[in-house]
This record gives C-alpha cells, sequence and structure tokens, in this order.
C-alpha cells in the first residue's frame, strides 16, 4: 500500500503554519484529500480538521523538440486538531523555529 506522501516540506510559509498547527506536505498527485486524511490520521494518531491542497506551478523541461513537465505532485496543508502534533516534525524543527522566527521561543 503506497502512503501517497513524498515528503513533508520545510518552507519559510511552512514553518510559520507550525505554529497554527498545519503541516505541509507533497503528494502524488492522483490521491484525494480524503486519502491523505485518512493516511495521516491512522499513520501519526492524529485528528485532522481540515485538509487545503494546491497544485505548484509546473516546470518545463526541453528535449530537443519534446516538451515535457515536472512537479507531478500536489501540495498539501494539514491543519490538526487543537492539542494534536505530529512529535517527529515539531522535534526536528523545534531548534529551527526559534532561528527563524523568534515569537516561537516565547
Amino acid at each position: 500500500y503506497d502512503n501517497g506522501i513524498k515528503y513533508a516540506v520545510f518552507t519559510e510559509k511552512s514553518l510559520r503554519l507550525l505554529g497554527k498547527n498545519q503541516y505541509t506536505f507533497n503528494v502524488e498527485s492522483g490521491f484525494t484529500k480524503t486519502e491523505i486524511k485518512h493516511w495521516v490520521e491512522l499513520f501519526f494518531g492524529v485528528k485532522v480538521v481540515a485538509v487545503n491542497s494546491h497544485r505548484l506551478p509546473g516546470k518545463g523541461r526541453r528535449m530537443g523538440p519534446i516538451l515535457g513537465h515536472t512537479m507531478h505532485y500536489r501540495r498539501m496543508i494539514i491543519t490538526l486538531q487543537p492539542g494534536y502534533s505530529i512529535p517527529l516534525l515539531a522535534f526536528n524543527l523545534k531548534g529551527i523555529l526559534k532561528e527563524v522566527f523568534p515569537l516561537f521561543s516565547q
């Protein structure tokens, strides 16, 4: 069973959203919000309140006369119920949040 989640995203926006209990993942484009919600709830043992998604603009790649595209994935922002967190991501980013956003250290 393939879970569809490629990897967690660590951009300035995604780090800022961690303060609102929102986690950002890149997901295979064929999966729906409902499938990702169920997978996150089962795998991490958390309650998901909302799932927002968008497609990133694809980058064109040319190989001679053939034009192709990259970015065959969607970005999902998953909002957790208050009191829940994904401990592995929160643990690894604790120091980064203090460096990037001093407001989190208070």
